[in-house]
């Protein structure tokens, strides 16, 4: 992949990060020390790599050495709690977990910085490896309404098959300098960030902060080109009118609905058209986006790529007429110069090898339409997750924590409207009686959960709405909440 950079431009400059920067010989000596390294500690081809790492130089050379000798990469994100990261980690079975600072896990597998760095100055040499672009690469977790972690696991062609019709579709070359803030755990970012940058000739500039003033400071002194980020990140941006993001070219909003009222306020602040984008780890990553030259389209969230085929099928299967209403599924494309270059994901990780997919479209779990011209709409989520800043959080999961805390019978979580965030979390909890101690729950909560899977809405009520078989009906929960929520929680300003 690195072969027609380092022919034509070696010396240019290939990645950007917190420690420093390095040209393409430099990654590509990089990513041959890793693959020296991995193989050291017994990593052979169809075994795990994961890591636990920052958004710096390290998780890209490493990333870059895995795939150079056949090895299946898997990220554990640093904001989950030890109990999450601990599920990902026993899910994947990796043979070696390179650990960041924020790593929380004790494992036989654990290879701390400082193991790390003397492995890469030892100069290991792995043998060359004959690759299969089509064996498993990649594995992204992504969750169903059970909250349960599912293991999605791409080949390589996959993966490096967003960054090449991106760079074709939208122009891009060596003046690139894509700017990326999300985790390079998450795969799709590292899809979006060295893979696409790479197949330009440009610069990835890892960004290790993502606060309003962090990212401002990154995009304006490293004179980002092409950034990626969430709606509240667009949210906060747009009440800075003075900030410098004059290098901009593209602001792309993904992770969750972008409403229409934020496109506009972010244009009238800083005069460039934010694009909406719609994204599926089955995918990998983005499968629509506004064009280039910002066209868009009130209520869509972009225009499908040209490798994808995307349409509203029936309960039973049915493909829809373009413009019906019904759940979005995704195939490769027929027609067309991508025609059959996307092929479905492998399958998902399970027990130490990989369940195929099921065969047909890749149903999404969203509700919405394409139309004729292939501008896709999302209507509501098929599933019950609420997307919080860009995050999924899932409310099975959080409701069997609070169930474990003494004194608590049924609750019911919900996502309730947030202007900057699109959702917060909200929680019911069913019984009379004393009032309970939210300041307590919300600590049980954080012990077995990340950060922003933990309620910031309360509300106590005397009978939680249950169907005949006795389980929560969730229609009218926001206005139930509405109706009960404690004064004191984030609603009423805290």
């Amino acid at each position: 992949m690195l072969d027609a950079a380092l022919a034509a431009r070696p010396r240019a400059t290939a990645i950007e990060a917190a420690s420093g920067a390095w040209t393409y010989a430099e990654l590509d000596e990089a990513a041959r020390r890793a693959a020296g390294a991995l193989w050291s500690l017994g990593v052979r081809p169809g075994d795990r790599v994961a890591a636990c790492l920052p958004n710096d130089l390290d998780i890209v050379a490493a990333f870059h050495g895995a795939q150079r000798i056949g090895a299946v990469w898997a990220g554990i994100g640093e904001a989950l709690a030890e109990a999450e990261q601990r599920e990902l980690c026993d899910l994947c079975e990796p043979t070696a977990l390179l650990a960041g600072p924020r790593c929380r896990l004790d494992t036989a597998a654990r290879v701390d910085a400082d193991r790390w760095a003397a492995l890469l100055a030892d100069g290991h040499q792995a043998p060359r490896v004959a690759v299969d672009l089509d064996a498993p690469a990649g594995i992204a977790f992504t969750s169903g309404t059970s909250g349960a972690p599912k293991a999605v696991v791409h080949s390589q062609r996959n993966l490096l098959l967003p960054g090449a019709v991106l760079v074709a579709t939208r122009g891009w070359g060596p003046d690139l300098r894509k700017g990326d803030s999300f985790p390079l755990t998450i795969l799709n970012l590292m899809v979006l960030s060295t893979l696409l940058t790479a197949q330009a000739g440009g610069c990835a500039v890892i960004m290790d902060r993502r606060d309003v003033e962090g990212v401002t400071d990154w995009i304006s002194a490293h004179r980002v080109t092409v950034w990626n980020g969430a709606p509240a990140q667009l949210y906060d941006l747009a009440r800075r009118p003075g900030v410098d993001l004059s290098s901009l070219r593209e602001v792309w909003s993904g992770g969750s609905d972008t409403p229409d009222a934020l496109r506009r306020e972010f244009t009238a602040a800083h005069g460039i058209v934010p694009r909406a984008t719609y994204g599926l780890t089955e995918a990998p990553t983005v499968v629509a986006i506004d064009p280039a030259d910002g066209q868009w389209r009130p209520g869509a969230s972009g225009r499908v790529l040209p490798q994808y085929d995307v349409a509203a099928y029936t309960d039973d299967g049915r493909r829809l007429p373009a413009g019906e209403l019904g759940e979005l599924c995704l195939a490769g494309t027929a027609t067309g110069p991508w025609a059959r270059a996307w092929r479905p994901l492998l399958g998902y990780w399970e027990h130490g090898a990989v369940r195929p997919a099921p065969p047909g479209p890749v149903p999404t779990g969203d509700v919405g339409t394409v139309d004729a011209d292939g501008w896709l709409a999302v209507l509501d989520r098929k599933k019950l997750v609420i997307v919080r800043g860009g995050a999924n959080v899932y409310p099975l999961e959080v409701e069997r924590v609070l169930g474990t805390f003494p004194g608590v019978g049924r609750v019911a979580v919900c996502g309730v409207p947030d202007a900057r965030l699109g959702q917060r979390v909200a929680a019911l909890v069913e019984g009379p009686g004393p009032t309970l101690d939210l300041d307590a729950l919300a600590e049980h909560c954080r012990r077995s959960l990340a950060s922003y899977k933990v309620p910031e809405v309360w509300a106590q009520v005397d009978a939680l709405p249950v169907n005949a078989m006795g389980k929560v009906t969730r229609a009218g929960l926001v206005e139930l909440v509405d109706r009960h929520h404690r004064p004191g929680d984030h609603r009423d300003g805290v």
